[in-house]
């Protein structure tokens, strides 16, 4: 950000299902494995998914393909307690279907991640630079995942990034604010700028509730975005689907993340 014009706004954005989709990669990994570890006898549904996903607190897809375990054997009168599940396992098993059959070298992924359609370019982000909006990004994927799209995708050098293994996951705000803090000393912007954080989940808006409270001498706003498979879907869909954002916070609601312009922003904050 130049330093001549006063700043307009904090842009923080969520990355799964706003800068990349998802669809195919970790919904498909996470689908592989509550198939796998229900012995092929359930694969969820994207609906399904988005059913979970909607409860607001299985934002961690490892913890979310668990639990759709869980209630399938549950489903079928066998209780949770009973149920001999391993974690580490789980998480395993979702990386190598996500990343490949080497998860810790980026240099050798092979996986899902290696399909995933790109929702932004590079360009949108120096547009925002250009435009006085100081941004970020708060997501709950791996720092490996996140610096994959965000680096060597996108382009971006050294983004202020707060991710899964830097604080607690959403709806908790702590990790917001962590980057807002970052963006505010690294570009010594003044108190109260509006600070919005742009997320597809309701988790992500439920974040935005909280720091309303958590953080209330900040002005908090949050704009949702419809993941490209509900874009996709049927009208009646992605009005339930828009439906939830806004009940879970979301003082806007759009299609595609290249909308949320400055322009956009400064209606925003007008209304």
């Amino acid at each position: 950000m130049t330093s001549s014009a006063a700043p307009l706004a904090i842009a923080v954005f969520d990355i799964d299902g706003v800068l990349r989709d998802v669809g195919n990669s970790y919904r498909r990994a996470l689908a592989d494995t509550v198939e796998e570890f229900t012995g092929g006898g359930y694969r969820p549904s994207t609906e399904d998914v988005d059913r979970l996903k909607g409860e607001g607190i299985w934002n961690n897809d490892w913890e979310g393909s668990q639990e759709l375990v869980y209630r399938y054997f549950e489903a079928q009168g066998k209780p949770r307690e009973t149920v001999a599940l391993d974690y580490d396992e789980i998480v395993e098993f979702f990386q190598r279907r996500y990343r490949g059959p080497h998860p810790t070298d980026p240099d050798q992924w092979t996986g899902y991640i290696t399909q995933e359609p790109l929702l932004v370019e590079k360009s949108y982000f120096e547009r925002l630079t250009r435009d006085r909006i100081a941004w970020g990004f708060f997501s709950g994927a791996t720092r490996g995942s996140a610096n994959f799209v965000l680096q060597r995708r996108l382009g971006l050098s050294t983004p202020a990034l707060v991710c899964m293994e830097d604080a607690p996951g959403k709806p908790d705000p702590t990790g917001l604010m962590q980057v807002v803090d970052r963006l505010i000393a690294q570009n010594s912007l003044p108190e109260g700028l509006p600070i919005v954080y742009v997320g597809d989940t309701v988790a992500d808006m439920q974040t935005v509730v909280q720091a309303k409270t958590a953080y209330a001498q900040q002005w908090w706003l949050g704009v949702g975005v419809l993941p490209p498979h509900i874009v996709a879907s049927d009208d009646a869909y992605r009005a339930t689907y828009h439906d939830e954002l806004k009940r879970a916070g979301a003082d806007r609601v759009i299609s595609q993340v290249t909308e949320f312009t400055a322009d956009y922003i400064q209606e925003l904050i007008q209304a």
